[in-house]
């Protein structure tokens, strides 16, 4: 029971590392300028050791020490997390569009007919080269983290699971499993809370003093802290591996006698490989398996960043629904799966029905979420043109403007279209607060308002659609309850 609560603890602290990633993922592609494929790439790269290793690994666990295997693969997977956090450190500080902030300062970003382009001065290649060196580095790092995740996560769910299946009894060992899962899926459920929690503060926390931040965490182009959060999940799991070099290579039995130890013998790992593919039952639960895991994986690096753009909602807000909804109802799903096994004592068959209809019932719950999605929303030159308009900066509003190319300061005009900048609206004037804060923006000669020219107010337009937001957490967490139920009949399957 003691090795139950440690290894929950260990996998807690290891999900919370690999789980803490994608609650941070839309704020590291922002602060480094990465695309969606790379960061998709970037997360799912510690599968890559995983996978080399696990299988070979695996096979090798009755014939080892698991407890100190256990314990070397954690000591692996903090070095990665104290690895991630490292870019931060070795690259300067976080640069953004300070033409208009969350104060105004100056008038640089609007439309300046007849006036010097204030950002000739500035081209893309005399900053193209060392950004791009400088995201090549963060990217090495980070691959290598990733990386060294996976290796280090090897031993630790199947020689845990071994472990405690081979010295607990056949009655208890489906509870044992079914908590051990429980406070597993914790992790993720941390891992996104704490997300919300460090993206709160600004990225240079330690870098800049707050006096000198002039976004608020509702800025589009506000960047968390995301590397504040690597460091505390990594020095977790360093403290949750010491337990493991004192644990003892075999525990007694809770009723049935300890299998004879069989010697290291490498030659017989392609037979016993070759003899489980070949088994039908495993095989299909595998596949299901990795079905079911590629889905979590996509949901789980990605839904943070759908919910941020469908539902205009911030990264912190986005995690912390993930967080406090979405990962319990995974945890309460696994504990009823277990406590099912448990009560009724199925058999093989059994857990294979109970597999079945728990995605059947998911999978209907689910398609409704396909149509709970929110209209695309207009951006002047990108995904809106009308009869007058080829192309961002070739509006003839504008045309006189003077308008930065990559300038990014995104406001919403009087006519619902969101544009980029307050120039590229052809805003002329700005209103501001007796704080120095930005009010609106008038004189926007690219569309019409109550006058002649219209107005626009800082910020996205967002999405409109804000009442299917909580149709969209409910449907997603009853999903994801029904879903967990055939988590432990699946292992089961697999032990028996």
């Amino acid at each position: 029971q003691f090795f139950v609560f440690c290894h929950g603890l260990l996998q807690l602290s290891q999900l919370l590392v690999s789980g803490y990633l994608k609650s941070s993922i839309s704020t590291i592609e922002r602060r480094y300028g990465l695309s969606s494929q790379t960061s998709g790439l970037l997360a799912s790269f510690n599968e890559v050791g995983n996978t080399l290793l696990i299988v070979f690994v695996s096979y090798f666990g009755s014939r080892v020490h698991r407890p100190r295997l256990i314990g070397c693969g954690a000591i692996l997977v903090s070095l990665a997390g104290f690895l991630m956090s490292l870019p931060h450190f070795i690259t300067g500080p976080y640069e953004y569009d300070q033409s208009v902030a969350s104060t105004f300062s100056n008038t640089t970003d609007l439309c300046q007919p007849g006036a010097p382009a204030p950002w000739a001065n500035l081209s893309d290649a005399s900053c193209t080269p060392h950004a791009s060196r400088e995201n090549h580095e963060v990217l090495l790092v980070m691959f290598i983290a990733q990386a060294l995740l996976g290796i280090g996560g090897v031993p630790i769910q199947p020689f845990g699971i071994s472990y405690i299946d081979d010295f607990a009894s056949e009655r208890n060992s489906p509870l044992y499993l079914g908590i051990l899962f429980s406070v597993t899926v914790i992790g993720p459920g941390v891992a996104f809370m704490l997300g919300s929690a460090m993206l709160r503060f600004y990225v240079d926390i330690d870098k800049v003093g707050a006096a000198e931040v002039q976004l608020t965490n509702k800025d589009p182009r506000w960047v968390g802290a995301w590397w504040l959060g690597f460091l505390v999940a990594a020095s977790l799991v360093a403290l949750s591996a010491l337990p493991y070099f004192f644990f003892p290579r075999e525990m007694p039995k809770e009723h049935l006698s300890i299998h004879n130890w069989c010697p290291l013998v490498l030659p017989g790992f392609p037979v016993v490989l070759l003899r489980n593919l070949r088994h039908p039952v495993y095989l299909l639960v595998v596949l299901a398996q990795v079905n079911i895991c590629a889905m979590v994986a996509g949901l789980a690096t990605f839904m943070g960043k759908f919910l941020e753009r469908q539902f205009s909602l911030t990264a912190s807000l986005a995690n912390m629904i993930i967080g406090a909804v979405n990962i319990p109802g995974a945890m309460v799903g696994i504990v009823v799966g277990g406590a099912i096994l448990k009560r009724f004592q199925m058999s093989l068959r059994q857990c294979s029905a109970l597999c079945v209809l728990g995605m059947l019932l998911c999978l209907l719950t689910a398609f409704p979420l396909l149509f709970l999605g929110c209209p695309t929303q207009k951006v002047a030159g990108v995904t809106y043109w009308d009869s007058s308009v080829f192309g961002h900066h070739d509006m003839e509003c504008n045309a006189q403007c003077h308008c930065p190319e990559k300038g990014f300061n995104p406001v919403c005009g009087s006519n619902g279209v969101e544009y980029t900048s307050p120039c590229s609206a052809g805003c002329r004037n700005v209103n501001i607060h007796t704080d120095n804060s930005v009010l609106n923006y008038t004189g926007c000669t690219c569309f019409a308002g109550p006058g002649p020219t219209g107005f626009a107010r800082p910020g996205t337009c967002g999405t409109g659609c804000s009442h299917l937001f909580v149709p969209f957490v409910v449907l997603s967490c009853l999903a994801g309850i029904l879903a967990s139920t055939s988590h432990t009949p699946s292992f089961m399957l697999i032990l028996r």
